[in-house]
């Protein structure tokens, strides 16, 4: 039972995560309109059908930034803004390029990771609203973070916790001077305060890549500090994706994997964390 509860609870996160992909390829067709609503045959088919309609996949620059093109029309994002990157963020227009050139034949809105994280980025943190709302729900994950609750049963559990969890706590807690508390029980339990302060100010102080990137692996991951530790580059993704899933990878020792669920999530939590991590790299 259990085991069919974690994997609900990783489905519930999946589906989080990918919202704003499906939310792209929804938008990406009216976000082309003109804006006196005249139909444009070819965006809506492609809202439509979800079908491919470009023949070509380009990266051109433009302004002082690049843009992915089909056909030669630069992308656009869910609100309809120009999916204009930073000539820095080269691998990401290439990454990004490459999704759009993979869609062989339908449109698969879950292959779209790096699309949907470089949009949220462009459409949601420009404005300072936006960004003190998600830095709010951020930090709510504090109180509920995965690697601060700790059981001390089954013994192969409490060996996961303290190789992958434990350097994880001390690592935050020695770097950005803050105390973690840890817990063995879920009910009534939050961060102090002045932690959550001190980790207001860090997200204050990031971009709006960084902060797109922490979004997509806190919901991810269930976790703000595994989130933090990868925007930082504290960890890898494998790290990270192998912290996040100690509880799963715990009972697949015990019971089995089950099959089309745990090597599903395998795989889905790697593509998301890998497009957060991708969207922070940067080229000369």
């Amino acid at each position: 039972m259990y085991c069919r509860l974690l994997s609900r609870s990783t489905a519930r996160a999946r589906f989080s995560c990918n919202s704003s992909v499906h939310s792209f390829s929804r938008s990406f067709a009216t976000a082309s309109l003109p804006p006196d609503g005249t139909v444009v045959s070819e965006t809506n088919r492609a809202e439509a059908t979800l079908k491919r309609f470009w023949e070509t996949v380009g990266i051109s620059k433009r302004d002082d930034g690049l843009t992915v093109t089909l056909d030669t029309r630069a992308l656009k994002t869910p609100s309809g803004n120009t999916l204009l990157l930073p000539r820095t963020k080269r691998l990401v227009a290439t990454l990004i390029a490459n999704e759009w050139e993979n869609q062989e034949t339908l449109l698969k809105p879950h292959a779209l990771p790096m699309t949907s994280i470089a949009s949220r980025a462009i459409d949601a943190f420009q404005d300072e609203k936006t960004c003190s709302e998600v830095r709010e729900s951020l930090l709510n994950y504090l109180d509920t973070d995965t690697i601060c609750f700790h059981h001390d049963d089954p013994p192969p559990l409490v060996e996961l916790q303290h190789k992958h969890w434990d350097p994880l706590i001390e690592w935050a807690t020695s770097t950005f001077n803050i105390d973690i508390q840890v817990f063995t029980s879920i009910l009534f339990h939050s961060q102090s305060a002045e932690t959550r302060a001190k980790l207001d100010t860090i997200l204050t102080e990031m971009d709006p890549w960084e902060l797109a990137a922490m979004e997509r692996v806190t919901y991810t991951t269930k976790s703000f500090l595994i989130a933090l530790a990868l925007v930082k580059r504290h960890i890898t993704v494998e790290e990270a994706a192998v912290a996040a899933q100690v509880e799963v990878s715990s009972q697949i020792q015990r019971w089995g994997e089950v099959e089309d669920s745990h090597d599903v999530d395998f795989h889905d939590i790697r593509r998301h964390l890998g497009s957060a991590a991708c969207l922070l790299t940067n080229s000369s």
